[in-house]
């Protein structure tokens, strides 16, 4: 109930001041999947999450949680903290727990906003969940600049999936190789 009725407000906040749009978004296939997108601004995540279909957890950086009624908040949104920077074990047993439980997750595989739009490196960490849990991975592109009646169109693209990886042991070079075609698929999005 909380989940939804703040996702609604949310997407009527977006859509009249950023004239938030979707496109593809019945491209989210039910069962385990990590939604992957780029990242340049703090709307980002407010975007993808009033116009995915699906209920979605996300990782939040833990300096949002800081401020105990705003981190209770997101916990009951399904946020959940991870430490960036450093192999936050919890924030991956977490991880692996969602999606193995067929729930979708939010991913931004560059790891932090790119505030000129280029494209950053990806972590390996999208392939690595993707793998372990052996889900695929939903490609999504945010386009536009959130500035007060500009227009902000969210990209879905066509799920990918590592299916033929899933009974080999990966390199990180290999995960780090497979990231980078997420970040691919995600930067070739068009409207």
């Amino acid at each position: 109930m909380l989940y939804s009725g703040i996702r609604a407000i949310l997407k009527l906040i977006l859509v009249l001041f950023f004239r938030l749009k979707a496109v593809g978004n019945d491209k989210i296939i039910s069962g385990g999947a990590i939604l992957a997108a780029n990242h340049k601004s703090n709307w980002d995540p407010l975007a993808i999450w009033a116009t995915c279909p699906r209920q979605l957890s996300f990782m939040a950086k833990s300096e949002l949680f800081k401020f105990k009624p705003f981190g209770a908040l997101l916990k009951a949104l399904g946020v959940f903290p991870v430490n960036r920077g450093k192999g936050d074990i919890s924030a991956i047993k977490t991880s692996l727990s969602i999606l193995k439980s067929d729930n979708a997750m939010m991913m931004f595989p560059e790891g932090k906003r790119i505030l000129d739009g280029t494209r950053g490196e990806a972590k390996a960490g999208v392939a690595m969940l993707a793998h372990r849990a052996q889900v695929p991975v939903v490609p999504i592109k945010i386009c536009g600049k959130f500035r007060l009646f500009g227009k902000i169109t969210v990209i879905y693209g066509e799920p990918v999936s590592f299916e033929e990886y899933y009974g080999e042991k990966l390199t990180s070079e290999k995960m780090q190789e497979l990231s980078e075609l997420v970040m691919d698929k995600v930067y070739s999005l068009d409207e």
